[in-house]
């Protein structure tokens, strides 16, 4: 028996051992987010326009480095064609016509850039007039499964019937690549109830490739997903007006090594978060057994400024029915941590579907709490467990990451120096 209790013990010490020298937040041998991003878009100037993209595109096009096009009303890719990006290529969205670019269902964008020579979508406004909302921003439409009866949706942005529409049964299905692209100061409001992304996926499946993405200033999600299948890595969301990261329609997303930049002067009042999960639009017309899951990790969400709230809420909103996992992380500067819809009850049975591992949740006003207060004893109790290794701490941010000073290069890969971000 003593055997059996020695051999117990001595695996939680190694589960815990294991589990501490794992790194958390952001990382890579080198700062990843040097040479291919841009946190000044607002002073950089771009070429004027030499080339207009309109209409529709319906047969294999290529946009080459030594134009820089300017992007007029919504552009639908359609009839299976591929739109193809030079690296280094400039895209500027009109500002009068919302220009919007439209990938739509069975199609590709081939936007796969450099390190060193990025794609940039961006306003087609000069120097200190770019403003969030300029244009439209990205839509991408696969034939991954999402939880609509029927298995097809279509997505509220005034586009054209005939080609609005975006679901199926190929988890595989592969909508392109996008990789070391920049997109600047999209998301258009069209109404209350109509907003633009940065970039909106829409049953986009697993081998579309999503990696090395920086979204800035858009005025509402940077990225939203409505269901599909996807691997995404290397993004970076940064001073968006609305969610960083949304997930709905039964998504099933993987994300890793990704950030989430919040300034208090760039949300929305109706409420901004990190991640914004949800497995339902509506639940009419819905296939209630196909639910949100979303795996994330290294994962790093910072308020940069830490003595003002500002607009910036929750890093976090989970809803009912969802599936969430949060692992590796560091959350930095938060009121609170985590906020579960108040129909998340506070049992394990609701609760063993949200999980927090291995995550620092430092200078947040509050832990994970419940939109209803009479949960909230039950939640703390629950993730108080050991096995979820959440570390509550109070260190700047200037001590917590490497250089944390967006007004130059800055890297957030956690300060080796600090012993409690590395978990020793």
């Amino acid at each position: 028996m003593k055997t059996k209790i020695s051999i117990a013990i001595l695996s939680i010490l190694s589960s815990f051992f294991l589990q501490a020298q794992q790194q958390r937040g952001i990382v890579g041998t080198t700062n990843w987010m040097n040479n291919w991003t841009n946190f000044k878009p607002a002073n950089t100037e771009y070429n004027e326009a030499s080339n207009i993209i309109a209409g529709t595109i319906d047969k294999d096009t290529k946009l080459y480095k030594r134009n820089t096009y300017q992007l007029v009303g919504t552009v639908y890719v359609t009839n299976n064609a591929v739109l193809t990006i030079e690296p280094g290529t400039v895209i500027r969205g009109d500002d009068k016509s919302c220009g919007t670019l439209v990938i739509t269902n069975g199609c590709k964008i081939m936007a796969e850039g450099l390190e060193t020579d990025p794609i940039i979508f961006t306003s087609n406004k000069d120097v200190l007039d770019r403003k969030p909302g300029d244009w439209g921003g990205i839509i991408i439409m696969g034939k991954a499964p999402i939880n609509s009866l029927g298995g097809l949706h279509t997505l509220p942005f005034d586009l054209d019937p005939l080609l609005n529409h975006y679901g199926g049964q190929d988890a595989e299905d592969n909508s392109g690549i996008l990789k070391y692209v920049r997109i600047e100061y999209s998301g258009r409001k069209l109404s209350a109830l109509k907003e633009l992304n940065g970039l909106s996926l829409a049953a986009v499946g697993k081998k579309t490739v999503l990696n090395n993405i920086q979204i800035s200033f858009s005025n509402d999600d940077s990225f939203e997903c409505y269901g599909g299948n996807l691997d995404m890595s290397n993004l970076v969301s940064y001073r968006t007006t609305d969610d960083d990261f949304d997930f709905t329609q039964g998504a099933q997303i993987n994300i890793s090594n990704s950030i989430a930049i919040r300034h208090p002067f760039s949300s929305d009042i109706s409420g901004s978060r990190c991640f914004e999960i949800d497995s339902y639009d509506k639940i009419e017309n819905t296939d209630i057994n196909k639910l949100t899951k979303i795996n994330a990790s290294n994962i790093t969400l910072i308020n940069l400024e830490e003595n003002n709230q500002g607009l910036v809420r929750e890093s976090i909103h989970i809803k009912e029915n969802t599936f969430f996992n949060l692992t590796n992380s560091i959350v930095s500067g938060f009121t609170p941590f985590v906020i579960l819809e108040g129909n998340i009850g506070n049992g394990d049975a609701n609760l063993s579907k949200i999980n927090f591992k291995n995550v620092i949740v430092n200078n947040c006003q509050g832990e994970i709490t419940s939109e209803s207060s009479s949960n909230d004893a039950g939640i703390k109790s629950y993730y108080s467990k050991p096995q979820f290794a959440l570390d509550f701490t109070k260190i700047r941010n200037i001590d917590l990451f490497t250089t944390p000073n967006i007004k130059g290069s800055p890297d957030f890969r956690v300060n080796q120096n600090n012993t409690i971000a590395i978990g020793n």
